[in-house]
């Protein structure tokens, strides 16, 4: 675990400065449950929202087909968020280039405006790449944004 980390992310200082958190650990390590007591914390100050990370990328990408400038108004939200957890982060190989796409967009904005992402994952970021096909630019870039300034393994043993 980085040195201060405890004291950094309890004090939440990492939203305020727009730092993104990412937490790996295998099925039942703990995870989800750390990110969200950080993000419920996080709540007396800040606006924060969780997300199952397939679910909010099948819905983007439906949206943008159906209606685009709903899409947009909806991107603009997620970029309000001070805080948004994306739980079960790759947990299945991502083949839609379309979702590739926005989630490249929303990190890189996020990432842009100094707002904050925790990314929940059971995949060391070693594999990250294999999960995003047809895309390595893109995996790489969406790995570098996800994991710029802490990463935190979560061992069950």
């Amino acid at each position: 675990m980085p040195s201060g980390i405890t004291e950094v992310l309890s004090s939440r200082d990492f939203i305020e400065r727009g730092y993104n958190l990412c937490i790996l650990g295998e099925s039942d390590a703990g995870k989800s449950y750390f990110a969200k007591a950080i993000g419920i914390k996080a709540c007396n100050r800040y606006n924060v929202v969780c997300f199952h990370s397939e679910e909010l990328l099948e819905s983007m990408v439906a949206l943008k087909e159906q209606d685009y400038d709903k899409y947009a108004r909806k991107m603009k939200k997620y970029l309000k968020w001070e805080l948004i957890i994306l739980d079960d982060f790759l947990l299945h190989t991502i083949t839609d280039e379309r979702e590739t796409k926005i989630l490249f967009e929303l990190l890189e904005k996020r990432y842009e405006q100094r707002k904050s992402t925790i990314v929940c994952s059971q995949r060391d970021t070693d594999n990250w790449k294999a999960m995003i096909l047809n895309d390595e630019v893109s995996a790489n870039s969406i790995m570098k944004r996800a994991t710029k300034h802490y990463t935190i393994k979560i061992n069950s043993r």
